[in-house]
């Protein structure tokens, strides 16, 4: 059976607003949908597109079980992103606010890589061909 799936993380921050702005300007992304404010004023969910790559962020919430990675004390989940100069990405991630977790370099598997955390406590790993 072959299903025809699509899946799009969803990023938990406390201020979606300012996660879209941080992920437009650190990764390119392009805010497809806001979701009207909610009642304390966050938007329930922004859409962004990277590339063919879709993903969300939405607002904590503790009492829906929506907790974010500050809230959990780290993240449960790494994201991976394939690029062509994952040292540019990287600098980008970093110059907009994102910190080095381990630094991105040629590794032993074939790959260029490293990681970092974005201002939201989410990880990213940041991969691409050896230079």
């Amino acid at each position: 059976m072959t299903l025809n799936i699509q899946i799009a993380p969803r990023l938990i921050v406390p201020d979606p607003d300012r996660a879209s702005a941080f992920y437009q300007a650190a990764l390119g992304a392009e805010q497809v949908f806001r979701a009207p404010l909610t009642d304390d004023g966050r938007p329930s969910v922004v859409d962004h597109r990277v590339g063919g790559a879709f993903f969300r962020v939405s607002p904590a919430v503790s009492s829906w079980g929506w907790l974010s990675p500050d809230d959990l004390g780290g993240s449960a989940v790494l994201l991976e992103i394939e690029v062509d100069d994952p040292d540019a990405l990287g600098d980008r991630m970093i110059s907009h606010g994102a910190e080095v977790v381990v630094p991105i370099e040629n590794r032993p598997y074939g790959k260029r890589s490293g990681r970092v955390r974005d201002p939201f406590g989410h990880l990213w790993i940041i991969t691409g061909e050896l230079r």
